[in-house]
């Protein structure tokens, strides 16, 4: 897909952020911005921001839920982690990059979160949701254009009560939906340890 120059200015501000807070040198910041701007398609800018977080975790780990977090952006990847707060709703638009939810510390008020994303990642990213026993994600009703829904858990911790359903709606346009639990280190694959 061909890159507009509301797309490259879009990067070119990513980048700066990203080098105001200590992620890229100067030299870095110089290199990056004169690719972006001579950059054609969205795929050559979607590799200028891969390794940089666009959207942190928030600091707050409070555990009010917000009704709804919308979430609308381009490139880059965005990550939720630690224990952060599930709302009850999310609206993911995004375009290239990779999202990841990991509800394995997550902070949960409710027993339902409904994710409706209309997430293009032709370039070659990914949907993830690393859930943990007592969490179940449903994807029946996410229309899938190109790319897979991929769910990998395990029948361990059947037994345990669900604490959130998580339902995932919307479009996927490129790329894939991955739902597992959380990879093993190797000491704990070493023991036999589970994850979680």
């Amino acid at each position: 897909m061909r890159a507009s120059h509301a797309d490259r200015d879009q990067v070119v501000e990513i980048l700066r952020d990203a080098a105001g807070d200590g992620r890229l040198t100067s030299e870095e910041l110089d290199e990056r911005v004169e690719a972006a701007l001579s950059a054609r398609t969205i795929g050559e800018l979607a590799g200028l921001t891969r390794d940089l977080p666009i959207s942190p975790s928030p600091a707050d780990s409070s555990t009010r839920s917000t009704d709804v977090v919308e979430i609308d952006q381009r490139f880059g990847t965005l990550h939720r982690t630690g224990s952060w707060v599930v709302p009850r709703r999310m609206d993911i638009r995004m375009v290239g990059g990779d999202v990841k939810l990991d509800f394995t510390e997550a902070v949960i008020g409710q027993d339902t979160l409904d994710i409706d994303i209309d997430v293009d990642l032709s370039i070659g990213g990914d949907l993830v949701i690393v859930t943990k026993p007592g969490i179940v994600v449903a994807t029946d009703e996410l229309n899938v254009r190109v790319g897979e829904v991929k769910v990998r858990t395990t029948s361990a911790g059947a037994d345990v009560p669900v604490v959130l359903r998580v339902n995932v709606t919307g479009r996927l346009r490129g790329g894939d939906v991955v739902v597992r639990y959380p990879r093993r280190t190797l000491a704990q694959w070493m023991r036999g340890e589970s994850p979680v």
